[in-house]
């Protein structure tokens, strides 16, 4: 499905599992800019079973400019218990460097706020990097707030499995 935007010769577009090598390269060129390619361990594979697979874990839209792919934004839904309704929570935008301040990227967050909005989600939840200064005041220009009471716990690897080991 392409979605046409106001900007010119830009569009979005819902990946299909023929872009897992492109979804791949883009997690690849993020990675790189965040200072943690040493961390992905994607395949296309791993991408096309939980990306496209039976159990679609996550959705991805692709932003293409003249008809190129230059970024990417990937997201899945959340729940809050408190208002009872579903949220979406994005775990990647990414806007290769040389096209961004285009408004490429507002266009992908405004694209994801329109889906939650439409589907009675309440809210649009992301992390971000400490140094990551332009990120950061764009976001406060859209008018997002840093969560400042919550601090993000992770259990993975080894300790995910022995503490999963621990349950009889």
């Amino acid at each position: 499905m392409i979605i046409e935007t106001a900007l010119p010769d830009f569009q979005i577009r819902h990946a299909t599992a023929a872009d897992c090598s492109l979804i791949l390269g883009l997690i690849k060129e993020l990675a790189e800019y965040e200072k943690l390619s040493h961390e992905v361990v994607a395949t296309e594979a791993t991408l096309e079973e939980t990306l496209f697979g039976e159990t679609a874990y996550a959705q991805v839209i692709i932003a293409e400019f003249e008809g190129v792919a230059v970024g990417y934004a990937l997201f899945f839904h959340n729940y809050s218990t408190f208002t009872g309704r579903p949220g979406i929570y994005l775990e990647d935008l990414y806007v290769q460097p040389r096209f961004r301040g285009k408004g490429f990227g507002k266009s992908l967050l405004s694209y994801i706020a329109k889906l939650a909005v439409d589907k009675r989600c309440t809210r649009v939840e992301w992390s971000v990097l400490d140094w990551n200064e332009p990120s950061i005041q764009f976001y406060r220009s859209i008018g997002a707030k840093p969560m400042d009471e919550w601090t993000v716990q992770r259990l993975d690897g080894a300790a995910l499995a022995s503490f999963a080991s621990e349950f009889k």
